[in-house]
């Protein structure tokens, strides 16, 4: 059994001489080596393997090797690079470490000094490279690539998180409830300066005012009955970092004075505590009220608002956004499948239909919800249109003629008997989900046979 070689590297030089036996050199240390005699060849060779060092003479046929040094480092930024000469300098060795290089060593000293050398840069390229690795997936995780769509709504929604998470600037995250604000907020933080400190978040409205302002502020022993101890608050937990307020327009009119002075100076007061806390915390905060007209009716800080409003980002609904939904569900499949080890490719057309045709009230949140469920129903590896929960269900059409997912009126009735089939029948309950006057349904029922 062969032994597993301890990283690999690249040595370019057009001595062949020289580089053979450096070559050698590497690998009876256990180390893959490659080989190139121009950096043109050097630079094919990094772009189709996986290089941890490369070793580079300066004196190439193509490209001086300091210059090579920064084109190497501006292409794979985990790779280090250590430059030979024949004639070192003081001036070419600063170059070459300003431009990157791990260091700089001259021909003809003792062969025993890069092995040393080698060894050095081989950790931290390795460690660089596992670096990069856990910030992508966490990317994934927690990233912008982690938002699925490409609807206009959601791509420009995406182009203006990602232009402002780079900055300071506070952010109120609009829409519907289950439109991922959540999400959104947490790429941001991901994208932001403030990516390796912690992120907070708090729905503002799971908590009654006094135990919301204790999450948030903290209190000092003593302060209320059973603060048996110092507590910190979320906003001093997020310190360097961001927090994240949903549901802000259920804030206390207290509370909302609070966070003024904590959005004005970074500064507030625990509860029972006389001197002031300082903290350096980005907020972002959503909501689907409109702040604007419960300002406008006293309910919401006119103030605050505008403080909270530098920039506003829109989330559109599902029912605005339909030619991601298949992408989404896909997502969802995939990952609900590995959970439940279930082996599921994708769904029957009918499926399709039923999920584009549903005017989803919960949005991504309730879609999450159904294909999590269906996968659970699920026996075979397709989902089909049996395993929809009943709001989906509908009668088979009395007309002749024939259902379309894109007429008007076909669709309309389809979703009149869902909201009847969610109301049990009871037609003003269902009058009044749809928005509309008891006697234009009792019109529609009898227009489309569903009396």
């Amino acid at each position: 059994m062969g032994t597993v070689a301890k990283g690999k590297l690249l040595i370019i030089d057009d001595e062949d001489r020289l580089r053979k036996l450096l070559a050698r050199i590497l690998q009876l240390e256990d180390y893959e080596v490659l080989e190139a005699s121009t950096a043109k060849e050097g630079l094919r060779c990094l772009d189709n393997d996986v290089v941890d060092v490369v070793i580079s003479d300066v004196k190439l046929p193509d490209i001086n090797g300091i210059e090579l040094t920064k084109t190497i480092k501006a292409a794979h930024p985990a790779v280090e690079v250590i430059v030979l000469t024949a004639y070192g300098t003081i001036n070419d060795g600063v170059t070459a470490i300003k431009n990157g290089a791990f260091d700089y060593i001259t021909k003809g000293d003792d062969n025993e000094k890069i092995i040393p050398l080698v060894s050095k840069a081989m950790d931290k390229a390795i460690l660089q490279r596992r670096i990069l690795e856990l910030e992508s997936k966490l990317n994934l995780k927690f990233g912008f690539e982690r938002i699925i769509g490409t609807s206009t709504g959601i791509t420009a929604a995406i182009k203006l998180a990602q232009r402002v998470a780079a900055t300071n600037t506070t952010v109120l995250l609009l829409g519907e409830t289950g439109t991922g604000k959540e999400v959104f907020a947490e790429a941001i933080h991901q994208a932001s300066p403030r990516s390796t400190k912690p992120f907070v978040a708090i729905n503002c409205s799971a908590f009654s005012k006094e135990l919301l302002e204790s999450e948030l502020f903290g209190h000092k022993a003593g302060s209320f009955t059973g603060a048996t101890k110092d507590k910190k608050g979320l906003f001093e937990e997020a310190n360097g970092g961001t927090i994240f307020l949903d549901e802000i327009g259920e804030l206390d009119h207290d509370l909302q004075a609070k966070l003024l002075r904590v959005l004005e100076t970074q500064q507030f007061i625990k509860i029972g505590d006389t001197k002031t806390t300082q903290v350096s915390v980005r907020i972002l905060a959503a909501t689907n009220r409109d702040l604007q007209d419960e300002a406008a009716k006293g309910n919401f800080r006119s103030d605050l608002f505008y403080r909270l409003s530098v920039f506003q980002i829109t989330l559109p609904p599902i029912r605005e956004r339909k030619k991601d939904i298949v992408p989404l569900a896909k997502s969802f499949i995939h990952t609900f499948s590995l959970k439940v080890n279930k082996q599921i490719t994708g769904f029957t057309d009918d499926f399709l239909q039923s999920l584009e045709i549903y005017n989803w009230p919960g949005n991504i949140r309730e879609l999450k919800n159904v294909i999590e469920r269906a996968v659970i129903l699920c026996d075979g590896n397709e989902l089909d249109a049996s395993l929809l929960p009943y709001e989906f269900e509908a009668p088979p059409v009395k007309t002749s003629n024939p259902v379309s997912a894109f007429d008007l009126s076909s669709v309309e009735r389809l979703h009149i008997q869902r909201v009847l089939n969610h109301t049990q029948g009871n037609r003003a309950e269902a009058a009044r989900l749809l928005n509309i006057g008891i006697a234009t349904l009792y019109r529609k029922l009898k227009e489309y046979e569903l009396e």
